[in-house]
């Protein structure tokens, strides 16, 4: 298993990123700006990215591991690789919706909710969005600090 960093043909992980981010004008928002990480193990299982939003702050926009990989420590992983990659990291932030599932997962991995933006999939996305049954309307940002 290998984490590499991608710079070129972000879009060909298209599919992947749209499992975390389903519109693809919003992926489209960060995609360049931001640093591509894919974890392969036999073939890409999950890839990540992240935005550097000032100095010693990092936000991760995009998180995906495939449907059939879940579960399974890579996306932990990943976010584990991204503490010791930013070294000068002193704050890493990433919003989610107000899921019971995607508030676990970052709980477990050392994230603490800080604040929320009212109302932002439905102001910002051109279709109801749902995760796990769910109408998202907030947005939810958690924080882990080091």
């Amino acid at each position: 298993m290998n984490i590499t960093k991608v710079s070129n043909d972000k879009k060909s992980y298209i599919n992947l990123l749209l499992l975390a981010d389903e519109q693809e004008s919003m992926v489209d928002k960060y995609l360049e700006c931001g640093e591509m990480f894919v974890l392969n193990d036999n073939g890409a299982k999950a890839e990540c990215v992240v935005t550097k939003e000032a100095d010693g702050i990092y936000e991760l926009k995009n998180i995906a591991v495939m449907p059939d990989c879940q579960r399974k420590g890579y996306g932990k992983r990943l976010i584990d690789f991204l503490f010791s990659h930013y070294t000068d990291c002193n704050a890493m932030l990433v919003g989610t919706g107000d899921v019971p599932s995607a508030l676990s997962f970052y709980q477990k991995c050392g994230f603490a909710e800080s604040h929320r933006i009212q109302n932002f999939f439905t102001d910002n996305y051109d279709h109801p969005m749902f995760e796990d049954g769910k109408q998202l309307v907030d947005m939810v940002y958690l924080k882990r600090e080091r």
